[in-house]
């Protein structure tokens, strides 16, 4: 069975994102998803909330702040905390059965890991729609996944609605969480997608504005 799946999702309960659970799942059904990974910044309690209040799949993750640059933990069951090294934090995952993906691995600003990212991981996020410049970040992941021999996923970063979907990972597994992670551990999977139009960056800017105010 092929999955789609967006990897790389921040909801309203990260600091910086607009996302409502409701207009999480409009949106990944509208855009013909199987389903979602809700990585919020350092937390995972919002990812297992809105995943016990819908039957849509929602793949509980984290956006963890290393002190080497951020890392997503997909399927941790246990929150993993900021700050560690980028190898305790690989570790605190594994020691949470999830599985660690190194996120925007080589784009300026954005907390990446760059030299970091090594044979611990389990998978590079080679297609990040919110990477800039987006042709930069893609050839730079590429290169850190294929030197470590390591899968291949993509996410949208998503941190306003009509930004889900944008960048989304082909999983080959049944659907299940545990089936999923399993194949993306093995490279049963392949990345697709673009960099967020700039009309839609601009309204989200926009829209953190006004919610400032």
């Amino acid at each position: 069975m092929k999955l789609k799946i967006d990897l790389h999702v921040h909801t309203v309960y990260s600091h910086d994102s607009l996302i409502t659970p409701n207009e999480l799942i409009f949106h990944a059904r509208n855009r013909g998803l199987t389903g979602v990974a809700v990585t919020d910044h350092d937390r995972l309690d919002g990812a297992l909330k809105i995943a016990k209040k819908t039957n849509f799949l929602i793949i509980p993750g984290m956006e963890i702040t290393s002190k080497d640059g951020h890392i997503i933990g997909l399927d941790v069951n246990k929150p993993v905390p900021p700050r560690l090294s980028a190898d305790e934090t690989v570790d605190r995952i594994h020691e949470a059965n999830g599985i660690a993906v190194a996120c925007h691995p080589a784009v300026p600003f954005k907390g990446s890991l760059r030299e970091h990212v090594n044979s611990k991981f389990d998978a590079v996020e080679v297609i990040n729609s919110s990477a800039f410049p987006f042709r930069y970040s893609v050839r730079r992941g590429e290169e850190i996944a294929s030197r470590l021999g390591k899968a291949r996923v993509a996410g949208s970063d998503a941190h306003y609605a009509p930004e889900i979907g944008c960048a989304y990972t082909v999983v080959d597994a049944e659907l299940q969480i545990d089936d999923m992670i399993e194949a993306i551990r093995k490279g049963k999977c392949l990345p697709f997608g673009t960099a967020i139009p700039l009309r839609i960056r601009l309204k989200r800017k926009f829209s953190l504005f006004k919610r400032k105010i």
